[in-house]
């Protein structure tokens, strides 16, 4: 068995596109537009051949999405994890549960979907002022 990708839907495709590009730093590998569905499909991952996001835009509006629908959450590791939500702060991006731990953080997408980054290898000491950080949102 192999991964293939993790599906995501989407209500701002824009805002959407943004986000994993500019702010995380994904490519869009693919894009797929189903006339007869009246959907798109937009395929990232942090490098060809690696698991894929799948995000879904329905384009008429979709109420009965609650948010992030009961899924859990994607996750990817990084090689500096204090240093990575830095950037994603720089770039607007509110950091919901900062790494205190040196360990894990989280984040949202504009859909609300949540992401956990995690430290590759072990934990980094802690460093300040993400050690004395409180919640900056509810997760």
């Amino acid at each position: 068995m192999k991964f293939l990708h993790t599906m995501v839907r989407v209500k701002d495709l824009d805002q959407s596109v943004d986000f994993f590009t500019d702010k995380l730093g994904l490519v869009e590998i693919g894009r797929k537009d189903n006339e007869a569905g009246r959907y798109t499909l937009l395929f990232f991952a942090t490098a060809p051949g690696e698991p894929e996001i799948e995000l879904t835009y329905n384009w008429d509006e979709e109420t009965a999405y609650s948010v992030g629908r009961n899924f859990g959450h994607l996750a990817f590791s990084v090689e500096n994890i204090y240093d990575y939500c830095q950037m994603l702060r720089d770039k607007g991006v509110k950091i919901l549960r900062p790494p205190r731990d040196g360990h894990m953080a989280f984040i949202r997408t504009p859909d609300q979907i949540s992401i956990e980054l995690l430290q590759e290898g072990e934990s980094l000491s802690k460093q300040e002022p993400w050690a004395s950080m409180e919640n900056q949102g509810s997760w």
